[in-house]
């Protein structure tokens, strides 16, 4: 009768395995980790998508305009929040959603023509704005808030709703996953209400007026309260001169191709990166003919040069009015905070300060 033996491993067979094993997880992980993010890309194409839908269905209601907190007529009185609720109307209040027990919360406006039970005053008048064109509230305004109830009806009548906050944006959507939790349309904590990933073009909500590139209007660039009682008026959709080429909502934060940190340094406390701060970054853009895809800010810069070059000869417009976006407004030639970017490279501020507003262009056809 036969016995079996058993060979055991040597030390070195042992280290050679080993050393394969090592290999094959040096090889694989980078492939899982690209996997992995891409996958988050994926998800916040599809958010912008799911966004863009509720564009549309918010213009089949409103005129095809695009989304605004301000009543039309703001520009009669150069929009001045004061003047306009004391003797021309209590405009529609910037309502964020009842919460679980009943509470309605909002930015309200009160005083004036309002109601006496309104709570609120002119403080909160930025959030009706489409932005402001001074540092003083971080250049602020509705932009900022497509979670507001106005619009969040058109998507699942929730202000606190993944749709909202890309899965790569570690800063804001870890503030807003405890609140998605709750019931109601508004979760009272976290305090005050934590802002989307997502933002519209605060260009394309003004009259093209307000951006004008033509040297007649162009000392208004920025300035709303010069450029007649039409200012304030959301365009339709339509009047988009290059739908594939002007952005609609884009990533607000540095997400694709981050280099730096969680936090910008230049702002006071935690502040997340955004999309104009790196020369290499890529947000995830909807833009006005529904199709979305990455933007690279590289490119954006490269395109705002050559429409320079294109326009120099051109003298109906003005010189701040001749790139892709204004540097004439009030907010200068740093405009929306590209003098706190990443590298010495990055200066864009398309998106924001698009030249001409909703019949501009962000970005150009192929090289």
């Amino acid at each position: 009768m036969k016995s079996l033996t058993h060979r055991a491993f040597t030390i070195v067979e042992l280290l050679v395995v080993v050393a394969i094993i090592s290999l094959l997880i040096a090889i694989l992980l980078p492939a899982i980790g690209k996997a992995k993010d891409g996958a988050l890309v994926t998800q916040s194409i599809a958010n912008l998508n799911n966004l863009g839908k509720a564009n549309a269905t918010y213009g089949a209601d409103w005129q095809d305009r695009q989304f605004t907190a301000c009543a039309d007529d703001y520009g009669s009185v150069a929009g001045v929040c004061g003047t306009y609720i004391g003797s021309v109307a209590c405009p529609p209040q910037q309502i964020l959603g009842w919460d679980a027990g009943g509470g309605l919360w909002g930015y309200w406006l009160g005083g004036g023509l309002c109601p006496g039970n309104y709570p609120g005053n002119c403080g909160n008048w930025i959030v009706y704005w489409p932005q402001e064109w001074a540092s003083t509230n971080g250049y602020f305004g509705a932009w900022r808030m497509p979670n507001v109830k106005a619009f969040n009806d058109y998507v699942n009548g929730k202000f606190y709703d993944k749709v909202y906050w890309a899965p790569k944006d570690k800063v804001y959507l870890e503030k807003a996953t405890e609140a998605m939790a709750n019931p109601g349309e508004f979760s009272v904590p976290p305090n005050p209400p934590v802002y989307s990933t997502y933002c519209w073009s605060p260009a394309a909500m003004w009259s093209p007026d307000v951006l004008s590139s033509t040297t007649l209007d162009c000392t208004n660039a920025g300035k709303p309260q010069n450029c007649g009682p039409g200012a304030w008026r959301s365009p339709a959709s339509s009047q988009a001169s290059y739908p594939d080429l002007k952005t609609r909502m884009i990533e607000h934060q540095w997400l694709q191709n981050k280099e730096g940190g969680e936090y910008n340094p230049g702002f006071a406390g935690q502040v997340p990166w955004i999309f104009n701060q790196g020369y290499n970054s890529a947000p995830a853009t909807l833009y006005f003919d529904g199709h979305v895809t990455l933007a690279g800010v590289s490119d954006a810069m490269e395109a705002n040069a050559r429409a320079k070059g294109q326009n120099a000869a051109n003298s109906n417009m003005c010189a701040a009015g001749k790139g892709l976006w204004h540097s004439g407004t009030p907010m200068g030639s740093a405009g929306y905070y590209s003098n706190l970017g990443y590298d010495m490279l990055v200066a864009s501020n398309y998106h924001v300060l698009t030249t001409d507003g909703i019949q501009g262009r962000d970005v150009t056809g192929a090289k």
